[in-house]
């Protein structure tokens, strides 16, 4: 029942408008009942409305801080339909649900890993019931529990070219502007690749990849669709898209690197997205969101892709570009 996933290549207005998926067509598996009562009373009344205070929010909020540890233990709790945060507090990991299997965005570090998968049990989820594990940016912090999960689930692991050679080799490439940064990872392997004309038989092809490389050369962004009941919203996890590099790296010389950075933050800018997530809460200053009314928010991604546009720019004018 699987086909092609989608991507996106170009910034039209009719590559927008088929970024939409159908509410139908999304799996909308649940947890069993004993175990989902247990996570409500854990998390919050997960179906209240995000609002200013919301319950569903309190013990995430309660537990975490704007700009926290890496590995510090958080709450799971649901963002939409069949999508929940299953990350620490300074590290987000997604976890899309369905009754063809589940899909994982990210796992933190190799510490870290071990708080999402016990996340996702806490919300009733079982891990080997993962079957598909996909990433943003392949940095340690990031992809670093990518072996470890593996072998907790039997899921599939699935890569742009750039980051498929990180994750298989466990270092950084040399042509990364943070290369030589980050501590080594446990090489895992690599089902697939996901290039332009890839197709796979699995829970993947419910989302739509978003080429968005710049603050690595592999990094991806996703966006789907998640329902509840006929509430449907699209979610974008939008990688980090920051220019952040080694001293002696300057991104206005590498003019490829430099265009594909400016069209990535272009086509994040253009596409249809309801709620905003990023691999640090941080950066999409999600803690403020939620305080201040909840998540949903049709300009956000639009709303970040300027920051991000800005903040190239400032490094830019930094480097004397």
């Amino acid at each position: 029942m699987f086909g092609k996933p989608r991507f996106i290549a170009a910034l039209t207005a009719a590559c927008a408008s088929a970024l939409l998926l159908s509410c139908s067509a999304q799996p909308n598996a649940q947890p069993n009942a004993q175990a989902s009562a247990q996570a409500n009373a854990q998390a919050g009344a997960l179906e209240q409305p995000n609002i200013a205070g919301a319950k569903e929010f309190q013990p995430f909020l309660a537990a975490c801080k704007p700009w926290d540890d890496w590995d510090k233990p958080a709450p799971p709790f649901k963002v939409h339909g069949n999508s929940y945060y299953v990350g620490t507090c300074g590290i987000a990991a997604i976890l899309i649900t369905g009754d063809e299997g589940h899909v994982l965005i990210d796992t933190g570090t190799r510490k870290g890993a071990e708080v999402v998968a016990a996340n996702i049990q806490t919300l009733g989820f079982k891990l080997e019931d993962v079957a598909v594990i996909l990433h943003t940016h392949e940095h340690f912090d990031h992809v670093g529990g990518f072996a470890w999960m593996r072998e907790q689930t039997g899921a599939q692991i699935f890569a742009s070219p750039e980051a498929a050679k990180a994750l298989e080799s466990g270092i950084v490439s040399e042509d990364d502007p943070q290369s030589g940064m980050h501590d080594p990872m446990e090489p895992v392997i690599v089902a697939g690749v996901l290039t332009d004309d890839f197709s796979s038989d699995t829970p993947l092809n419910q989302l739509t990849m978003i080429k968005t490389p710049g603050h690595s050369p592999g990094a991806l962004s996703w966006q789907w669709e998640s329902c509840a009941l006929n509430d449907c919203k699209t979610i974008v996890f939008a990688d980090s898209l920051s220019p952040i590099s080694r001293d002696n790296y300057r991104f206005g010389d590498h003019l490829n690197y430099l265009s594909a950075y400016r069209e990535g933050i272009e086509r994040l800018g253009s596409v249809k997205c309801d709620i905003l997530l990023t691999p640090h809460p941080s950066h999409s200053q999600m803690l403020e969101r939620m305080r201040a009314g909840g998540l949903n928010d049709p300009n956000a991604c639009s709303d970040y892709a300027r920051k991000k546009r800005a903040d190239l720019a400032d490094r830019l004018r930094k480097e004397g570009a």
